[in-house]
């Protein structure tokens, strides 16, 4: 195999089952050592905003790096290479992030820009939970007997995600206030909105969002029901979201359940 090969594909690649396999689970010891790493990196850091800076760059640098050569690769293989897999690929399926993992990298690469703590939870809770996803099911990457450029893709992408949303939470860049709940709820409400655009306007993907009927995680995985499938999903991701801000606002928790605990002894006083 040349390296023209391994970086553009166009030839045999059998299927591999590579999930939980050494390569699966070695990534992930990976991701948590980096993950410590940054963080003792930081504590003992004798500029603990520049290291933290230098640490968010690095990450977000290298996920800038993998979003680009996968549209170089895509944009060769299409118009020079002419490979018969690019047939009907237009210009925008290649410029445009697609599918949700893809929408955190960009959601991530832009936080550290946009500096605002509610795009930071935003992009670190998509991102955390893409990868989530990937790594308790990968249905590429590790799927094939060779790994190509787009197979590391894959790997290294979700990879930095992991790493990137836990790292931006150790690191203090989000900050799970109830009081910008909603602006987060507006960013995932947006990318939803975003979702629909490719599957209905641009027509670049059936389930971006893994929400749309017969989608790989409702059909092919739990084979359930699709309704059922939609009122869990919504209910885990509410829960889901919800929980990160239960424990990173904890004053605000405590002080409702203070007061419903007062009304509540109010209505047992008044009622005996």
């Amino acid at each position: 195999m040349t390296f023209s090969q391994w970086l553009f594909g166009g030839i045999n690649n059998p299927y591999k089952a590579g999930q939980w396999g050494p390569l699966h689970i070695g990534t992930l010891v990976v991701c948590v050592a980096l993950i410590v790493g940054f963080y003792h990196i930081v504590k003992h850091a004798s500029n603990r905003e520049k290291a933290k800076r230098c640490i968010a760059f690095a990450l977000v640098g290298a996920i800038a790096f993998f979003e680009v050569m996968i549209r170089f690769v895509y944009c060769v293989k299409l118009y020079h290479l002419h490979l018969p897999e690019m047939t009907g690929v237009t210009w925008y399926y290649i410029a445009l992030p697609r599918p949700w993992c893809a929408v955190s990298c960009w959601a991530l690469m832009a936080s550290v820009f946009i500096k605002k703590p509610f795009f930071y939870n935003f992009a670190a809770l998509s991102a955390l939970l893409c990868s989530f996803i990937f790594f308790c099911y990968p249905g590429v990457g590790y799927n094939n007997e060779i790994l190509l450029f787009e197979n590391w893709y894959s790997i290294l992408t979700h990879a930095l995600l992991l790493t990137t949303s836990i790292t931006f939470m150790v690191l203090k860049y989000t900050d799970f206030k109830y009081a910008h709940l909603w602006k987060t709820g507006i960013a995932f409400a947006l990318t939803f909105v975003y979702a629909l655009i490719q599957v209905f306007v641009l027509k670049v993907h059936v389930d971006p969002m893994y929400f749309m009927p017969n989608g790989d995680i409702q059909a092919d995985i739990l084979h359930m029901d699709y309704g059922l499938y939609l009122v869990l999903y919504i209910f885990l991701l509410l829960t889901y979201v919800n929980t990160a801000y239960m424990l990173g606002d904890k004053q605000t928790v405590a002080a409702f359940f203070g007061k419903v605990k007062g009304v509540a002894a109010r209505c047992k006083k008044t009622n005996g």
